[in-house]
């Protein structure tokens, strides 16, 4: 493929990664305040379904077309250096994608019971909170490297 092309595929990641991370981090943030199990369920059903369809596919497009754009080489350090942090940002993703799946049903079922959201909600988000914020700083530097080229130090 061009590298026009793979270069328009790979923004295009790039902005709906982001786009994905901020309106999941602001969504979540807002129907947490309310603490209404019904508000949350609602915000976390979709919050779930977002990363399936935005987050999940640009974590594929990204590697794969920047990969495509250095012909696999990696020579490069700024390249080495853009690699390892969105590794290190997908190993924080991770595990908060699956708490985020966990806190969707414990939402779901106090809402259902029309209770308050559970103690392990809160102790969730709180971990969710910890692996986000500096896996929102590692996606930052990546970008960063990519558009500099230049390692961080």
């Amino acid at each position: 493929m061009n590298y026009f092309y793979l270069k328009i595929l790979h923004l295009v990641g790039m902005a709906l990664f982001f786009g994905a991370g901020l309106s999941t981090a602001f969504v979540k943030v807002n129907a947490d305040l309310t603490q209404d199990a019904k508000t949350v369920a609602f915000a976390m059903r979709h919050i779930v379904l977002a990363d399936w369809i935005f987050t999940v596919p640009a974590g594929v497009i990204l590697p794969v077309t920047g990969l495509l754009m250095t012909d696999w080489t990696v020579q490069a350090t700024w390249v080495r250096w853009g690699i390892g942090l969105y590794l290190l940002t997908g190993i924080l993703w991770l595990p908060a994608a699956f708490m985020q799946i966990r806190m969707r049903t414990l939402a779901q079922q106090a809402a259902e019971k029309d209770e308050p959201l559970p103690s392990e909600y809160w102790r969730l988000t709180r971990g969710w909170t910890a692996l986000g914020v500096p896996a929102f700083i590692a996606a930052a530097l990546t970008v960063y490297v990519m558009v500099v080229k230049e390692p961080l130090w």
